[in-house]
């Protein structure tokens, strides 16, 4: 599949809305949650007024000109913060672009401009049972801490 990955404008942001959604992993056999769940302040601080720091980053995948997926970081207190130097991950892409590479190449490119614009490493929690923990180990992310439900895993640059 033919994709392209670039910077997100700032007229899109809005469009992370749709993507901190699609990036709520549902188990096999459980309903998925209500698209208010993204309203939720826990999950609100991966996009409310996403842009306006510094450390706010995002890119998109796009496939035939549709926006297909999206990763995007930002410095927060969210469920992977390591430390005020270290930008949390987000990342998902709609379920019918999944399985093609998309979203590693998504994953590499953005490690690649935390790289050159001088972070030192990249957090994220992700479900233990989400199949994109294989992903992540792949992009060389490491499991640093872990509860019953999620893993803590931080990638050094």
């Amino acid at each position: 599949m033919d994709y392209t990955i670039r910077e997100i404008a700032e007229e899109e942001y809005t469009i992370l809305e749709d993507f901190l959604y699609e990036a709520i992993f549902v188990p096999k056999g459980i309903p998925a949650p209500p698209k208010s769940i993204i309203n939720q302040p826990e999950l609100q601080v991966y996009i409310s007024d996403f842009g306006q720091k510094k450390d706010d980053i995002g890119l998109l995948a796009e496939v035939d000109d549709k926006i297909v997926g999206a990763v995007w970081v930002r410095i927060m207190g969210d469920y992977g913060h390591i430390d005020d130097d270290t930008p949390s991950l987000a990342i998902s892409l709609y379920k019918e672009y999944r399985g093609f590479g998309i979203g590693t190449a998504l994953m590499n490119e953005m490690l690649r401009v935390l790289r050159t614009r001088g972070y030192k490493q990249a957090s994220l929690s992700v479900q233990k049972e989400n199949y994109a923990v294989k992903m992540y180990l792949k992009c060389d992310f490491k499991i640093v801490d872990e509860n019953e439900e999620e893993y803590i895993m931080l990638c050094r640059l």
